[in-house]
């Protein structure tokens, strides 16, 4: 007997080919779609990934630019304190010499109070011998 090579409907092998085929179809679809899956996944970990960098960097940036602003501050606020400074001790030598010149006021006119209580007392011997 000569055995056909054609599948006849309905038969057990069709029946399997048909299994065989649609179990092939089935695994194809599933790997698109795992493979689609996955395509997707890796998309959405990027865009997450990247915002959340977006987050931490714009932190980041914004302490950077308060740090540089609060840097600028101290250097003006240093160069006010040292040029504060310059000025109070610039005011110092002026209150320290008027100070000293108010003290030599005081000790001339002590001095001027002496010569003339030194003239009348000289004024009251001259008189005293010319009475005499």
């Amino acid at each position: 007997m000569e055995r056909s090579h054609h599948v006849e409907a309905g038969s057990l092998e069709a029946s399997l080919l048909q299994m065989i085929n649609d179990h092939n179809h089935a695994a194809i679809e599933l790997r698109e779609r795992t493979e689609k899956a996955k395509k997707e996944a890796i998309r959405t970990a990027i865009r997450v990934s990247d915002l959340l960098v977006n987050a931490v960097n714009g932190g980041v940036e914004e302490i950077f630019i308060n740090e540089k602003r609060i840097e600028a501050e101290i250097r003006a606020l240093t160069a006010t304190i040292m040029r504060f400074s310059k000025q109070t001790d610039q005011w110092l030598v002026v209150s320290h010499a008027i100070n000293t010149a108010v003290k030599e006021i005081g000790d001339f006119e002590n001095w001027m109070k002496t010569m003339e209580l030194d003239c009348k007392s000289i004024s009251a011997a001259i008189c005293n011998i010319h009475q005499t």
